[in-house]
């Protein structure tokens, strides 16, 4: 799996500097016998895999209202042993927002490194971020022991000072590509 993983990563065309640095910096991680997978809640070890994935209509964006990380973030979830990235896009959509998970791209869009802050700071989070279609009309049945509320938003409007810090990084990339 670290092979696929690793070929995932690399297929990210990088955005800017930063990203192109932080694909470097995950591929010698993952060429290492570092765990990769958190094994234990919340931070065993302290750097693990997570997959995001921002729901998009058009330029709106579904943000979740995360009880532990108290920010508004995209969807996502920790990365199972032995899993691909992807795959846990499809898991958590169903598990989170009942929906089922329709790629723009079959590839993640984004890779970021971020330290965790809310009630289980200061690990850090090697995030593949992905992007799948959403529809503002569905009813959102979201999971209500992880987020508080869902809400959409627009492209202009994302709440970035109460957000993940690669949010809007993410957008630029995803509205200049597609």
């Amino acid at each position: 799996m670290r092979n696929q993983i690793t070929e995932e990563i690399r297929s990210i065309e990088p955005f800017d500097a930063l990203e192109s640095l932080t694909i470097k910096d995950v591929l010698a991680w993952l060429e290492s016998d570092a765990d990769i997978y958190r094994i234990k809640k919340p931070d065993i070890p302290n750097r693990h895999l997570v997959s995001y994935f921002v729901v998009v209509d058009g330029e709106y964006i579904l943000l979740v209202d995360h009880i532990n990380a108290e920010l508004w973030l995209p969807t996502g979830g920790h990365v199972e042993p032995g899993e691909n990235p992807r795959t846990t896009v499809v898991r958590e959509a169903r598990e989170e927002l009942t929906i089922d998970a329709v790629f723009f791209k079959e590839k993640p869009v984004m890779i970021s490194n971020t330290t965790t802050v809310g009630r289980t700071s200061g690990h850090v989070d090697v995030s593949l971020w992905y992007a799948i279609k959403g529809n503002r009309s569905t009813v959102m049945d979201f999971d209500t022991t992880e987020f508080h509320r869902v809400k959409w938003f627009h492209k202009d409007d994302i709440p970035y000072v109460r957000t993940d810090p690669e949010l809007y990084r993410f957008l630029a990339k995803f509205y200049k590509t597609t």
